[in-house]
């Protein structure tokens, strides 16, 4: 990539396919009195940058050089320039949404942060006259402007120097938290949210499908939520190895050759979870937080609970698959979608890690200079580490 030396405001800018450059895009100004500009120290890669999630407000990836997939049924942002929206050629798009800076400039009316500040970036600015909005669920607003999201209009990322956010929209950190940390409060909260929606409660069995930074993340707030068994369920036994190391949980490596109804069985037999000699009805488990978006999960993970449980759909996958519905409705499960994060989890998320509660540094695996960002995105979709970080423009 390109020097960035005589740049005022370098960003990692996406064309299309196999086409990023950095480039000096202007500085952000206050537009709004509440504004607040970030001066980005670190930006981190997220699945979804990577693999494809199906969604309609997929973020992007970069990558210079290109590669071949390491799993062709997942296809990458990159190889084809976009998923549903797709990214303008002729402008490009900043890529990045999970970040953590400290304030450079703010507006006139700004009161809840000053400059020098260091802060987590909530990426995503709703409008906030809508009815979702007004309702509390700024999440479900149609007009959000999130990071690194095509348009039109684009809203561009945070892989820049310098990021114009709201103030109510981002987060001062205590003096014992690095900016490093702070870029995972963004997946945090969304594991915040999905145990919110789960209404986990005291003394509860979680089973949590899938065992990457937001399956991680689900199954240590369900253990703040008062869960007293928490069992992280994957195909990987490497993945299941840091899960128990990181979190002293139980973990259950689930066969590609088994039908989910066998492994749920499986799972609930080897965790003495059967009750009455019932098999997959449900057994004894309350909840179960699906973290990966495989089908197969989901039909497990839908066999698994009891009847009368929880079940919250977390993980990204195809937009349509065969679904359980006989096994859901027979057993009156409450099902729920899980879209980002609301009203109050990115403050619980920094609390968890101001207090200690949760400890995020062990799933920080890397940390690649800014420009050689194409090397962070291609780990990540080699499947190298669980949170690889791209550090900001040093002056």
């Amino acid at each position: 990539m390109s020097s960035n030396n005589i740049m005022q405001n370098p960003s990692v800018v996406l064309y299309g396919q196999q086409n990023a450059k950095i480039e000096d895009i202007p500085v952000p100004e206050v537009i709004d009195p509440h504004d607040v500009i970030v001066r980005i120290n670190y930006v981190g890669v997220c699945g979804s940058d990577v693999r494809l999630p199906f969604f309609p407000f997929t973020r992007t990836v970069l990558i210079i050089q290109p590669h071949q997939p390491t799993n062709q049924t997942q296809v990458h942002f990159w190889h084809h320039g976009g998923i549903g929206k797709m990214i303008n050629p002729s402008t490009g798009i900043v890529m990045g949404h999970e970040a953590s800076g400290t304030i450079h400039s703010i507006g006139p009316s700004v009161k809840s942060v000053k400059r020098g500040d260091r802060v987590a970036i909530e990426p995503g600015i709703p409008c906030r006259i809508c009815k979702a909005c007004k309702s509390g669920v700024y999440n479900m607003c149609r007009d959000i402007r999130f990071a690194a999201a095509p348009g039109p209009p684009d809203t561009q990322g945070t892989l820049s120097k310098y990021f114009r956010s709201a103030e109510d929209f981002v987060y001062k950190i205590p003096d014992n938290m690095g900016l490093d940390e702070a870029v995972l409060v963004e997946p945090l909260a969304v594991a915040v949210h999905a145990v919110k929606l789960a209404d986990v409660k005291p003394g509860e069995t979680v089973v949590v499908m899938g065992s990457g930074t937001i399956g991680l993340f689900c199954a240590a707030v369900a253990r703040q939520f008062g869960a007293h068994r928490i069992i992280i369920v994957d195909i990987l036994e490497k993945k299941l190895e840091f899960a128990a190391s990181y979190l002293k949980c139980e973990t259950f490596r689930s066969s590609t050759d088994a039908s989910p109804e066998d492994s749920a069985e499986a799972l609930l037999e080897k965790f003495d979870l059967v009750e009455f000699g019932i098999d997959t009805t449900g057994g004894l488990v309350d909840t179960v937080i699906e973290a990966s978006g495989a089908t197969t999960s989901i039909d497990m993970g839908i066999n698994i609970v009891r009847p009368g449980g929880k079940y919250v759909q977390t993980g990204l996958g195809k937009p349509k698959i065969e679904f359980p519905i006989v096994a859901m409705g027979q057993k009156e499960l409450m099902v729920r979608g899980c879209f980002r994060y609301g009203a109050g989890d990115y403050e619980l998320a920094v609390g968890f890690l101001e207090k200690g509660l949760i400890d995020v540094k062990p799933l920080i695996s890397s940390v690649t200079e800014f420009e050689k960002a194409t090397e962070a995105w291609e780990k990540t979709s080699r499947g190298e580490g669980i949170k690889n970080l791209i550090q900001g423009v040093q002056d």
